[in-house]
């Protein structure tokens, strides 16, 4: 594809741009917006460009549109970003925003970068000098001789963390002579096998399964965070003499000048002797030498009108929208003259749309006014005076919003040993049920090995090597009851786990009769793959997770079998269960069959119409919904046309159950969260499932969905795995305070997101959201919870999800499913009155795209917190991944209880033998019977 900057050529306003650019003295420049701000400059100059936004909402969109840029222009050098500090970041270990920020500044010392992006409110904080990093960098190769100890050492003097298992950037651990690293900047973290005082093997592994990857010859390990000592720049210091600085003057200078004022308030109030206090205050630059550096000569002053002064004007203007007429887009593109180039997101919606232009009589390929490729932009833009335009994804295709794929570590759900403390109970699978008591360095036979000791009744101690840590899991079971202790060596143990696993087997008997008479049922087989599935596939804009591509599998199988499929997909928020019900829905419509998609709420109903509608928009799928959110008459006439056939998806509430809710041809159920379906409603899809294929979605599983998943009822499939742009959510436990509030609230605001309040009372809540009108008077507050009516409800919840809404102030009716992916502010007030599953759920609200999430877990000053409450509050604070439904569930029996969620039957069995093991059993039990 030719570079759209020979066709600017023709635009005299750009020939002025580059003739004042290369004079080195200051432009002022009208007429650019949106891709065309950062595609001028580009063009124009070879020099090293630093972009400074306003907000910091605007770096995040001009980031994705200046990656693409630099491709497609063929320039050398990458984006660096410097984000802002977060107001309320006062935790003295590294965050993402540190790391980031530490790397773009060796980056640009290294001299690899061609752009900058960064907000005003970035400038005021100050980045370690290129020589502190240099000192911490360390180039690591197979056949080098280095004494593990001096890595160790290196690592912790470099910001890592002790962590065994390493599963997240920025941790390493050793056993012996291996020692795992995960260097940030990589997807997977590295395994360094030492021979002596020799570095033998570097191997990348997969931290969930503790695999072994490719192998690495050479790695070099950066500092992870801000490394310590040495000294502190301004930005501007680092950067290289004649950069040009872009910016819009009035508005970056007033929102630093807001910066600086509102974080020397906020940490004002923060305890002075808190490590992180002083970290942020040592972090401040002095706000005279920002000044001078944006009034320097070499800068480039965007505005929207033209001052006094002459300046230059380049004619743009945003594209036009088609909104997936591709009919009027040929229309668009068969007069003569112009060149139009078309950027979509993936290769399979490129190869579609050219198709369909070259069967329009549209002319494609290289050396013609129309080229199709990849790139993700955010939107299009025209510049009519040289005839040159530029679409995206959001401007062909209907409800196509572009979000930027960024690169980050993989993050595999938390191990078992994560939170062990000496004294828990542990349950070794040949040994039984004993205390840990810590780890231990050990030589054998001239090398140094790693054990576990674990003591057992009579105080006899049991040391586990690493290479049989797998034999052992945390007991889990009720928080007030206390298993006994085996005896090391005694039968009792062995007796335990026989009567446990002859209970099992009766369980598993009974569980495949009932799956056997299922079974027997008659369904369809769906057809093999097709081409509307291929381009389904390819029209995916992330990469799939390993677990993904599993329940996919797992479902296509089940699809293809001749018997109804009854399947549960059980996992996190944002993990990707919807998509695989999506690639279900398509690969039914494919075959000539009819889905319907079962939501609890009309809200969610209302969300999944958008995320259908918008996934499957390059397909001639008709997707409805029949739900109050819509008048009598239309669901009448979409009922009408689904039993005709002329509708392939039907999506709405209990509505899709009523008598007169009939298909022509019902191929598939998806329901999302089923146990909120009450008894009647469960009893008509019992009913409409007998004979047709099912899917069920979950979140986190219940008691019965839980058990039913796990016991043989349903077949299930786990997605534990999250997606590779999944950011951890940052959670704080805070005590209450209204300037804290206020400045969670504006923070969020001023990158254009929406704010969730928790508020578990419905008596007070009016009262709270009046507070934040009054803190914050800017917002737009609604309030929503359970003793509205259903209109009322509906008004407030819609308001949010449609963005019409900058806070929600709500009870715990925001628990599940709402899907708003602006939405990454959460504040829960008394968060100690919550329980642990209830704190995850909510917390899930936030965190749904690829922007920094944050979490305020509000306690009240100086009342003292029970036990349990502190228990739950660090859990929630310190796991901030916790994977998926099932690690939850465990952590929270040893809150609430094991009865409550498999039943008061199995109580005794879990506590005897420990959760995991029981469900080893069970599963043990199912397959010998079978």
């Amino acid at each position: 594809m030719k570079s759209p900057a020979a066709f600017l050529e023709s635009e005299p306003g750009f020939q002025a741009l580059k003739r004042t650019l290369f004079a080195g003295t200051p432009a002022s420049v009208t007429g650019l917006f949106g891709l065309s701000r950062i595609l001028a400059p580009l063009a124009a100059t070879e020099r090293l460009l630093v972009f400074v936004a306003a907000h910091e909402r605007e770096v995040e969109s001009i980031a994705g549109d200046t990656e693409t840029l630099i491709t497609w222009l063929g320039l050398k050098g990458a984006l660096a970003t410097f984000k802002e500090i977060p107001a309320l970041a006062t935790s003295s270990s590294p965050t993402t925003e540190d790391h980031e920020r530490t790397q773009s500044t060796l980056a640009l010392h290294d001299g690899l970068v061609r752009v900058v992006l960064l907000s005003a409110p970035a400038l005021i904080h100050s980045v370690p000098a290129p020589s502190a990093i240099e000192k911490k960098r360390l180039s690591l190769g197979v056949g080098e001789e280095l004494l593990v100890d001096m890595l160790l050492e290196h690592l912790g003097g470099a910001g890592y963390r002790r962590e065994d298992p390493v599963v997240e950037a920025g941790s390493f651990a050793r056993r012996g002579g291996i020692v795992d690293v995960f260097p940030p900047g990589r997807l997977w973290p590295l395994r360094v096998e030492f021979f002596g005082d020799r570095v033998d093997s570097i191997r990348e592994f997969d931290p969930a399964t503790q695999r072994r990857r490719q192998e690495v010859d050479e790695v070099t390990l950066l500092p992870f965070g801000v490394p310590q000592g040495g000294a502190r720049l301004a930005i501007p210091q680092i950067l290289p003499e004649h950069t040009l600085v872009i910016i819009d003057p009035d508005q970056v200078r007033a929102e630093m000048e807001r910066a600086l004022h509102a974080k020397t308030l906020l940490h004002a109030d923060l305890d002075p002797d808190d490590p992180g206090t002083a970290r942020a205050f040592e972090s401040f630059v002095d706000a005279d030498v920002i000044r001078t550096y944006l009034d320097r000569p070499e800068r480039l002053e965007l505005r929207d009108i033209a001052g006094d002064e002459p300046g230059i004007h380049i004619g743009s203007r945003p594209a036009r929208q088609y909104r997936g007429d591709l009919k009027l887009l040929r229309d668009d593109l068969k007069p003569a003259g112009g060149q139009t180039f078309i950027l979509l997101g993936t290769p399979g919606r490129a190869q579609r749309l050219s198709e369909t232009l070259f069967e329009g009589g549209i002319g494609i390929g290289e050396g013609t006014r129309v080229e199709v490729g990849t790139g993700h932009l955010s939107r299009g833009v025209e510049f009519p005076r040289c005839g040159l335009s530029i679409l995206a994804d959001g401007d062909v295709f209907p409800e196509e919003v572009h979000v930027h794929k960024r690169r980050s570590v993989v993050r595999s759900f938390l191990s078992d040993f994560r939170d062990l403390k000496p004294g828990d109970y542990v349950v070794h699978e040949d040994h039984g049920i004993g205390r840990f008591v810590g780890l231990e360095s050990l030589n054998v036979l001239g090398a140094e090995a790693e054990f576990m000791v674990v003591s057992y009744q009579g105080g006899d101690l049991l040391r586990v090597p690493v290479d049989s840590f797998h034999r052992i899991q945390k007991h889990r079971a009720a928080e007030s009851q206390n298993p006994a202790l085996d005896k090391l060596g005694g039968t009792g143990w062995t007796k335990t786990k026989s009567r446990v696993r002859r209970a099992m087997r009766d369980m598993a008997a009974e569980l495949l009769k009932l799956h056997a008479e299922r079974k027997t049922r008659p369904g369809h087989a769906f057809s093999p793959q097709s081409p509307w599935m291929s381009e389904f596939e390819a029209a995916f804009e992330y990469e799939e997770t390993s677990d993904q591509k599993r329940a996919i599998d797992d479902v296509f199988t089940d699809m293809s079998a001749p018997t109804p499929m009854d399947r549960l997909i059980c996992g996190d928020v944002g993990y990707g269960k919807t998509e695989v019900a999506m690639r279900a829905a398509m690969r039914a419509v494919a075959d000539g069959k009819q889905v319907a998609v079962l939501s609890p709420t009309t809200i969610l109903a209302f969300q999944h119409l958008q995320t259908f509608r918008r996934r499957f928009a390059p397909s001639p799928v008709t997707t409805e919904m029949v739900s109050r959110l819509r008048s009598a008459k239309e669901n009448k006439e979409v009922l009408k046309r689904a039993k005709e056939g002329k509708v392939d998806i039907v999506i709405g509430t209990h509505r899709v159950l009523s008598g007169d809710a009939e298909f022509k041809d019902l191929g598939l159920v998806i329901i999302d969260e089923e146990q909120r379906f009450g008894v009647a409603a469960k009893e008509k899809l019992k009913h409409k499932k007998a004979s047709i294929d099912s899917i069920s979605l979950s979140a986190t599983p219940i008691p019965r969905t839980l058990q039913m998943g796990l016991s043989g009822l349903r077949d299930m499939s786990v997605i534990e795995t999250p997606p590779r742009d999944r950011l951890a959510i940052q959670t704080m436990v805070v005590k209450f305070s209204k300037e804290l509030i206020a400045t969670a609230i504006r923070h969020e605001l001023e990158r254009e997101g929406q704010v969730y309040m928790v508020h578990n009372r419905v008596e007070s809540i009016y009262s709270l959201a009046s507070m934040i009108k009054e803190l914050v008077p800017e917002a737009r507050v609604v309030v929503g919870h359970g003793s509205m009516t259903e209109s009322e409800l509906e008004a407030s919840m819609l308001a949010f999800v449609e963005g019409r809404a900058d806070v929600l102030v709500a009870t715990t009716i925001v628990e599940n499913g709402l899907d708003v992916p602006r939405a990454n502010t959460l504040i829960v007030h008394r968060a100690d009155r919550f329980g642990l599953a209830q704190l995850y759920q909510l917390r899930g609200r936030v965190g749904r795209s690829d922007r920094p999430a944050f979490a305020y877990l509000m306690v009240p000053p100086g009342r003292v917190l029970s036990e349990v409450a502190q228990r739950r509050l660090a859990a929630i604070r310190e796991f901030s991944d916790l994977g998926s439904g099932f690690r939850l569930a465990a952590l929270d029996l040893e809150m609430r209880g094991a009865g409550n969620l498999l039943g008061g039957e199995q109580s005794g069995h879990i506590l005897a033998v420990g959760l995991d093991l029981y469900l080893k059993l069970l599963a043990d039990a199912v397959r010998e019977m079978q």
